[in-house]
């Protein structure tokens, strides 16, 4: 067997790597990613058990099993972003305490959530009057309210599909998802509709929602993929 030399390639920076941490039961959040981001985009995946069943005391047990979940990402890929992708976890264990955990295993890396993401966007369309749809039971979807008024967003009218059943969450309809963004629609003095969660199927439906409704509509998964390329637009300005 003959032994033949190599050379190492480094990361190229235009193609930055951004890990995701998918909730064990999310069918959806991958797939969107994908189809918002820019190809350029290396997107590393791995897995963290949840319970089906989403509720306060369920998501808080995530942060016991985020170092471990965190840690199966290639430890020698120099990240450049690390998402915790799940926006009624990042309420319950709080943005900073996810963003501890993974900087503990990869302290060079930027990270982000769905709320945080949602948060930054909305800011940045200067969006602080909000109508807001989600799965959740009613404990966590005022466990979100509460966190994003604290952010000074005041939410002006709220709807739930009331499901704990996460894996019920992923095959909502698109027609239903319409409805839904459609009559929130009708509030007056909003500036914005946010469909909270990242196992909501919304990739084929934003544009149509916010034609229809006159506002930007923002989902979890598309806030994710708009602050990903924020913070490495903000690393590598032009």
């Amino acid at each position: 067997m003959q032994s033949l030399p190599f050379t190492i390639e480094h990361d190229s920076p235009d193609e930055p790597a951004v890990g995701l941490i998918v909730l064990q039961s999310d069918e959806t959040m991958e797939h969107e990613l994908r189809q918002w981001l820019p190809d350029n985009i290396r997107l590393f995946h791995t897995r963290i058990p949840n319970d089906l069943t989403v509720s306060s005391t369920t998501l808080q047990r995530m942060k016991e099993a985020l170092p471990a979940a965190t840690g199966l990402l290639p430890e020698a890929t120099r990240f450049k972003v690390i998402v915790y992708g799940c926006t009624s976890g990042a309420t319950v264990i709080g943005e900073q305490a996810v963003t501890e955990i993974v900087q503990s295993l990869f302290p060079d890396a930027r990270v982000t959530n769905p709320l945080s993401a949602l948060k930054a966007q909305l800011t940045s369309l200067n969006a602080r009057h909000i109508a807001l749809l989600t799965p959740y039971v009613p404990e966590v979807s005022a466990a979100l309210m509460d966190v994003l008024e604290q952010s000074g967003i005041q939410i002006i009218q709220v709807a739930t599909f009331n499901e704990s059943q996460d894996n019920r969450v992923a095959r909502i309809s698109r027609s239903s998802l319409l409805d839904a963004i459609q009559e929130l629609g009708k509030t007056e003095g909003i500036d914005a509709i946010v469909a909270s969660c990242t196992n909501l199927r919304t990739h084929s439906l934003l544009n149509e929602a916010s034609q229809a409704t006159g506002v930007p509509v923002l989902s979890s998964n598309s806030a994710v993929a708009w602050h990903i390329e924020a913070l490495l637009q903000s690393e590598n300005p032009a």
